[in-house]
């Protein structure tokens, strides 16, 4: 059902265009141009001036939102991302998706934390929806529009909803004047805004909807009969209809409502020719400004006093450009595409035949809206930072200008597309990735926006050469004034373009089945790990988790598959860069097979990665870690371990030692034993996945520490050595019934010694899970309240604080691990999923 929204939005922008057509029909493209090249200068320099204004209004959402949070920022701060924020949000639609990551990359750099950038975003949504109901309801309860037959509501009025929508507002204003207690959503609590925030928050909402709403009217004609009460009405209703869609902008579902509501009143051309240059002056011109504007807070986050901030900052901050920049190369293929389908300036077009042959004009027409269609496919390989993404664009975006030039001199086209491409040549660092875009999946979002594109362009040609009769002959006619060939041949182009694409990617082959790994990638998996800090991937020895390895054979990550999820064990293990590529491809990989991509105890250092990927983060516990340069016998500090060494080599005539392959394989039979033992002992059975298993062809890859008594094992514990020497860890722990008390603390003290003799740095301690949830944490208050409960009161089915205080007595530097995944209502199936897996089953995890 979720997959099925997209095109559920591309339906709803086709009855959009259905709508435009019909009502239309009696209409010609040129009346619209015509308009369009009659708006007085004075009219566009008002409209612009209410687009200033309207946008300071916007911004005094934001500010609003600062005195609800009570947090000091200065307003041109807060009007910086407020501006860049509600400009992507209004072209983009889905303001938590578009605006609120970039208020996110803005404001965590001036001091707010993620859970104060979720209260300013959410407040201000409240804001936009309490203004709208409070004008919306009082225009629509007093004025109601007449509804035309088309638009199919009860009664034939709006009244209704217009009564139903002030009473919200009223409701609102009300519980703001007599809450005092603080209000709890989940995990988050809010302070109730009090009657004088929340009369500003009305006053102002619905002041910016008064502006927007005017720079519409302002672009009517004079010859308008129409008042503008029920201009407002009619205005406000197909607003909300445009983003009930989801579609983009509101994007042709709203100029749709406009003409079925106004056009009548106000002349259907000229209003089609007002809500294009509504688009262009209260959308488009924003947009453009506020990319330059993001692209120059970039610039000054890299200058070199601020350097080390902005790489700390740009490693937890949602990465905004390869967003912003897909979209803007997106609507640059649209611009071709839709200047292809529309016919050229007459006057403009005889001046270039007296320059250039008609050959040259037409494949200027064909090349350029191919090019459209490029960009409009490229635009994804952005979104995915693919470098050949960029470097194709740059190219295609340069072929945009010289044809926009040469096919019918459109100078303000090619101003256009050179502005983007000085927008997108700073960026070539933010496309790191070296992948193929012929790897590159489109999501169904991407195909819907891309024949939402296709079909517009389609439905323009027919508007705008209606009053040309087809015919066969028309593709075969080849003239300077015959435009409605030329824009046919221009679109048959375009579309022939996007289905070569399709159709080769329907034929790509399957992907392949998770496998188990073979001998020689267990091979590969173990060189590339003794090379590694992450010790973690000697877990891939076991061979019950699937290898991906990138192309060189440098890296590689394990997974394994529990019902929707597709977990991944720890980080990729590999140099950082070919590390960072196979996130990327494993995340292909799963969207391929409609999986969930989850990361699974990942490290701090590393989560920008998985940023970049749009997961959500849970912090899952703490790894302890004890510096090896401290550890010692000697002194006051470590009395105990100095007892217990004591006693268990004197007394007990224990030994350590440490056995490294090949010797190993010749203990794998005592040390079975002891492994049998130590599971009857504990009346449990071996785990899996992020958990080491007793097995003969894993353990004999690996050293081992014994602990001896009188020449016996009784305890043993396979170890981890990092490649580079920053950590030592272990994975199996097992001992006999009979072993003397202690034995596991003069195992790990004697091991840490070892550890600091052979020059180690660290000695891991494994994970403690659930701890450190503070449930104050910004990071997932509802995930952090449930799992800090879990950590105090669940000892009857897991040892959660024992385990943290044993490890305490070490003296280790805790270090948080997270969970990387899809979030909202699928973290709960997730967390089942990875359960199952280390549990070896839905009976495992009722099991010991």
């Amino acid at each position: 059902m979720i997959r099925a929204l997209p095109f559920l939005g591309a339906a709803l922008f086709v009855f959009a265009l259905w709508l435009l057509h019909r009502e239309l029909s009696g209409f010609h493209y040129r009346d619209v141009a015509t308009f369009l090249g009659s708006l007085p200068a004075s009219r566009i320099a008002l409209a612009l001036l209410l687009t200033f204004a309207g946008y300071l209004a916007l911004t005094a959402y934001d500010y609003l939102a600062f005195r609800w949070i009570d947090h000091p920022l200065p307003y041109r701060r807060i009007a910086v991302a407020s501006f860049i924020g509600y400009a992507v949000s209004n072209n983009l639609g889905q303001v938590m998706l578009t605006g609120a990551p970039l208020r996110y990359r803005l404001y965590s750099e001036w001091g707010l934390t993620a859970e104060q950038v979720t209260k300013v975003v959410s407040f201000c949504l409240v804001t936009f929806w309490i203004g709208y109901a409070t004008l919306a309801g009082t225009v629509l309860t007093l004025a109601p529009p007449a509804l035309p037959a088309s638009i199919p509501i009860p009664g034939g009025t709006a009244r209704p909803l217009g009564i139903l929508l002030l009473a919200a507002a009223v409701a609102y204003l009300v519980i703001a004047a007599t809450t005092r207690r603080k209000l709890r959503l989940g995990g988050w609590t809010f302070e109730a805004p009090g009657p004088e925030l929340a009369a500003s928050q009305a006053l102002i909402a619905s002041l910016d909807w008064l502006l927007s709403a005017g720079v519409l009217y302002l672009l009517l004609p004079d010859s308008r009969d129409l008042p503008f009460a029920g201009f407002l009405a009619a205005y406000l209703v197909a607003q909300v209809a445009g983003l009930v869609s989801q579609v983009p902008g509101g994007l042709g579902v709203f100029e749709g409502v406009m003409v079925a509501l106004v056009g009548p009143a106000a002349g259907t051309p000229e209003l089609v020719g007002a809500l294009l240059a509504f688009r262009a002056i209260y959308y488009l011109l924003p947009l453009i400004l506020a990319a330059g504007l993001l692209a120059s807070v970039e610039i000054r986050r890299r200058r070199p006093q601020i350097e080390r901030t902005a790489r700390f900052l740009s490693r937890w901050a949602p990465a905004l450009i390869p967003r912003v920049m897909a979209f803007t190369t997106f609507l640059a293929g649209v611009l071709l595409l839709v200047s292809g389908a529309t016919p050229a300036v007459s006057s403009r077009l005889a001046w270039l035949d007296r320059l250039l042959p008609l050959p040259v004009i037409e494949i200027s027409h064909l090349a350029g809206s191919l090019a459209g269609v490029g960009l409009l496919l490229l635009a994804r390989g952005l979104q995915r930072r693919l470098d050949a993404a960029y470097q194709m664009t740059v190219a295609l975006l340069a072929v945009g200008i010289v044809v926009s030039l040469l096919k019918g001199l459109d100078y303000e086209e090619a101003g256009a597309l050179t502005l983007m491409l000085a927008l997108l040549l700073p960026c070539h660092g933010d496309f790191y990735r070296k992948a193929s875009l012929t790897r590159e999946r489109f999501t169904a979002g991407w195909v819907a926006a891309v024949l939402v594109a296709l079909g517009s362009t389609a439905w323009l040609v027919l508007f705008a050469f209606r009053h040309v009769a087809y015919s066969n002959e028309l593709w075969w006619r080849f003239a300077l004034a015959d435009e409605a060939p030329r824009s046919l041949r221009a679109l048959l182009v375009a579309v022939v373009g996007a289905t070569v694409v399709a159709v080769s990617r329907l034929l790509r082959p399957a992907p392949p089945d998770p496998a188990p790994p073979t001998e020689e990638d267990l091979d590969r998996a173990f060189a590339i790990t003794r090379r590694s800090p992450q010790v973690t991937g000697y877990l891939a020895l076991l061979g019950d988790k699937t290898l991906l390895f990138d192309d060189g054979g440098e890296a590689f990550l394990m997974y394994a598959v529990s019902g929707r999820s597709w977990v991944v064990m720890g980080d990729p293990v590999g140099p950082d860069e070919e590390a960072r590529e196979l996130c990327w491809r494993f995340q292909e990989l799963c969207q391929r097979h409609g999986a969930w991509p989850v990361f699974y105890q990942v490290e701090e250092s590393t989560l920008h990665r998985y940023v970049d990927l749009g997961s959500s983060l849970v912090k899952l516990g703490e790894e302890g870690r004890v510096p090896l340069a401290d550890v010692s016998l000697e002194g006051s500090a470590h009395k105990q371990q100095r007892q217990v060494v004591r006693r268990l080599e004197e007394r007990e005539g224990c030994s350590f030692e440490v056995v490294t392959p090949p010797a190993v394989s010749e203990l794998l039979d005592a040390l079975a034993e002891v492994s049998d033992a130590w599971l009857a002992d504990k009346s449990t059975r071996e785990k899996g996945f992020s958990l080491g298993f007793f097995d003969r062809a894993y353990l004999e890859r690996l050293p081992v520490a014994l602990v001896r008594r009188e020449g016996r094992i009784v305890a043993f514990s396979n170890l981890w050595p990092g490649g580079d020497g920053s950590v030592l860890s272990i994975d199996l722990m097992r001992f006999t019934p009979d072993a003397p008390p202690g034995a596991m603390d003069y195992l790990f003290t004697r091991l840490m010694l070892w550890g600091r003799e052979q020059g180690f740095a660290s000695f891991s301690l494994g994970m403690a899970p659930l701890a450190g949830l503070d449930r104050r944490s910004p990071a997932s208050p509802l995930w952090n309240r449930v799992g800090h409960l879990v950590f105090r009161h669940g000892e009857r089915f897991y040892n959660f604080q024992g385990l943290r205080r044993y490890k305490d007595k070490f003296g280790p530097v805790w270090e948080p691990r997270y969970l990387a995944s899809p979030g909202g209502l699928a973290l709960p199936q997730v967390l089942t999923d990875v359960a199952t897996l280390i549990a070896g089953g839905v009976g495992g995890i009722l099991r010991k």
